[in-house]
């Protein structure tokens, strides 16, 4: 593990969880039940901040910066499966794991700041707060749902199906200019097709003038047929 001294961020952990959707209007004595012992600490930019298979003590939540997550295929491919940034926490789910150990790799993405959050603490305030026992079973049953969609999604759609339906979620997120969360082949990877379909994929739309730009940065000119080749696949929940 490789971290460097940066400037402390300004916010404690306390107020950072305070302002967090699942965690807000929950009481003070709850969230400084959580932030018990939590500890600062700063990553450049690439350092991993937990390896897949290590003992799972800590959850994260960020500063500063972002964290990705990303697993390792048999043929050394990698598939980034989200990017966590200021105020939003990472592995907690992974703290009531049988197994205690995480499921994933993080790293940071550029020069990032986390505060580590104790395991234990956070079971103890579940036991002894089921408000926040009951918040937390919504957010992973949401998740849950949201990757049986996900894997029906990539069991019937085509290529330019997933495609599409990622760069208009990637434009709501983000609006006109977008920015890929991660390179060309990782964003393949993650739609699960080839590099090289993705790439023709985008040359094609260019020239039919529905986007425009380059590499990782993107501007849809024309929504239409992208949000008809997306809702094919809409859910009505």
């Amino acid at each position: 593990m490789t971290f460097i001294n940066v400037r402390p961020a300004p916010a404690t952990p306390l107020l950072q969880l305070a302002a967090h959707p699942l965690l807000r209007e929950l009481a003070p004595e709850v969230l400084q039940s959580l932030c018990a012992r939590a500890e600062l600490r700063p990553y450049r930019d690439g350092s991993v901040v937990f390896h897949e298979g290590d003992a799972a003590q800590h959850w994260l939540l960020v500063a500063r910066g972002h964290v990705e997550v990303v697993r390792f295929g048999s043929d050394g491919s990698e598939r980034v499966y989200h990017r966590f940034g200021p105020g939003e926490c990472v592995a907690e789910a992974a703290m009531f794991m049988a197994h205690g150990r995480y499921p994933m790799q993080a790293r940071a993405v550029g020069v990032t700041t986390v505060w580590r959050l104790e395991r234990q603490a956070l079971r103890q305030a579940c036991e002894h707060h089921p408000a926040l026992a009951l918040r937390l079973l919504e957010d992973f049953s949401r998740r849950l749902y949201h990757y049986i969609n996900e894997v029906e999604w990539l069991t019937v759609s085509s290529a330019p199906q997933r495609l599409a339906a990622f760069l208009l979620r990637l434009q709501a997120q983000q609006g006109p200019q977008m920015e890929l969360p991660s390179s060309q082949r990782q964003v393949a990877a993650h739609l699960g097709v080839r590099a090289e379909t993705l790439s023709r994929l985008l040359s094609e739309w260019q020239a039919r003038q529905w986007l425009r730009g380059e590499r990782r940065h993107w501007t849809l000119l024309d929504t239409a047929p992208l949000q008809q080749l997306a809702g094919a696949l809409a859910r009505s929940f």
